[in-house]
């Protein structure tokens, strides 16, 4: 039949992934006789193995679901590897692995080239992560329209997770097949989710206060980081700023050199320095060291209201 590598930084996301999918794979089948699930941590992947090559009994197809799988190492592999090789015709087999597992690259390979590796994190940037939205809205059986999704993808910020939860919410609250708009949606929202550091940078070179300050509290907040992780996204991007200073920089592979940095982050730190130059770089570095000296405890004030005062700082800074 068919193998599967579901993996994923989201535990919770994979769980959906793979129960979606095994629920796809069983039909109408009776699930108690169709599937055999390893989900302990004590579990030998030869049973896996020998699961996966049993011919079905009372059914006309068996699917194996084996998760955790990280924790085997290339030690373990060789039987899988084998039955990947000449699976059992009447045997699916689904693998999964979701959080900070690091994967065989034996394994991942070997899936790769004879089944499907069905990835769940959705994509880093914002316009396809949108559309990742999308997609698991449409499963949901739910239709929203576009102010909606705009909304829905802000909210969710670096937690996606969030997601399935509000969408059973919101199709027990409307009904399956409802169409939905931000009104709607908005009172189901609770907290806002945390965000990526990058666009806190983002919006603090804008000179936008009003969206950084509100940004960095969906870091503390939503994201669960600590002020002094946010001081360290903030020490990084200033840090490659003045490494600039100086330097004759003025493409992005001169960027890249100058400051360690590849790609587009080398060209957003060359647009970020242009913008600021060199004396407001160095206030910035100003700024952050004091901030930090004040986070350890130099004055008497709450981490987050040193950090909204650095960040408001900081993006009035301007060349």
């Amino acid at each position: 039949m068919a193998t599967f590598l579901v993996t994923g930084d989201d535990e919770s996301l994979v769980r959906t992934a793979v129960a979606e999918l095994v629920d796809s794979l069983v039909g109408d089948g009776d699930r108690s006789i169709v599937v055999d699930e390893f989900d302990t941590d004590d579990y030998e992947l030869r049973a896996v193995v020998d699961a996966a090559q049993t011919p079905p009994f009372l059914t006309d197809r068996r699917v194996v679901v084996a998760r955790g799988v990280s924790r085997f190492n290339a030690a373990d592999l060789p039987g899988l590897l084998a039955y990947l090789d000449d699976p059992l015709d009447s045997s699916d087999l689904v693998l999964a692995e979701g959080g900070d597992g690091r994967m065989s690259k034996k394994l991942s390979d070997a899936v790769t080239s004879t089944g499907t590796v069905v990835a769940t994190a959705p994509p880093r940037k914002a316009a396809d992560r949108q559309g990742w939205i999308r997609d698991h809205i449409e499963r949901s059986g739910l239709t929203i329209d576009r102010a909606a999704l705009v909304r829905l993808t802000e909210w969710l910020g670096e937690d996606p997770a969030r997601l399935d939860g509000l969408l059973a919410t919101l199709a027990g609250a409307f009904g399956q097949g409802a169409t939905l708009g931000e009104p709607d949606v908005e009172p189901f929202l609770g907290e806002a989710g945390g965000v990526p550091p990058w666009d806190l940078t983002d919006a603090i070179s804008r000179g936008d206060t009003a969206a950084a300050l509100t940004l960095m509290g969906r870091m503390v907040h939503g994201g669960g980081r600590h002020p002094l992780q946010v001081m360290a996204t903030l020490h990084h991007h200033y840090v490659a700023l003045a490494r600039l200073d100086g330097s004759g920089a003025r493409s992005e592979k001169d960027a890249a050199v100058a400051t360690g940095l590849k790609g587009f982050p080398a060209k957003k730190a060359l647009q970020g320095y242009e913008r600021l130059g060199g004396t407001a770089t160095r206030r910035a570095l100003e700024l952050l060291a004091q901030a930090d000296l004040d986070l350890r405890g130099a004055r008497d004030l709450e981490p987050e209201l040193v950090m909204e005062v650095l960040v408001a700082r900081l993006s009035k800074l301007r060349r």
